[in-house]
């Protein structure tokens, strides 16, 4: 299950970088936005999630650490992804106002010549 979690990460982390390098701004906005998710996947392997486990104490009894589960990973992860939506609203309004200004969504600004 490890290797089939790393090799998911791995492949969603590449495919975002090979988006990132690409001349065109959805391309990059949708290769920054892979790359954000195959974060979050790292983040929860590394947390070590568990499954039927309370994430919080019950009421009354002594908290045994063994029997709940981190909920540190699930706060990083949330917090990521509000922050990633938010980067990415912000990336798609300069993108849609730089193609209105330059008439093309070329990252240089400029279309090749053929």
């Amino acid at each position: 299950m490890n290797i089939v979690l790393a090799l998911a990460t791995g492949i969603v982390f590449g495919a975002g970088i090979w988006l990132v390098l690409r001349p065109r701004s959805f391309q990059v906005l949708c290769g920054l936005m892979l790359m954000s998710y195959a974060v979050n996947l790292f983040i929860f392997a590394m947390g070590r999630l568990r499954v039927d486990r309370a994430p919080l104490t019950p009421a009354g009894s002594a908290p045994d650490p063994a029997a709940l589960a981190d909920p540190l990973p699930q706060a990083l992860v949330l917090t990521a992804i509000v922050i990633g939506f938010a980067t990415t609203a912000l990336y798609l309004v300069v993108m849609i106002g730089a193609r209105g200004l330059t008439g093309t969504d070329h990252v240089d600004g400029e279309e090749p010549q053929p």
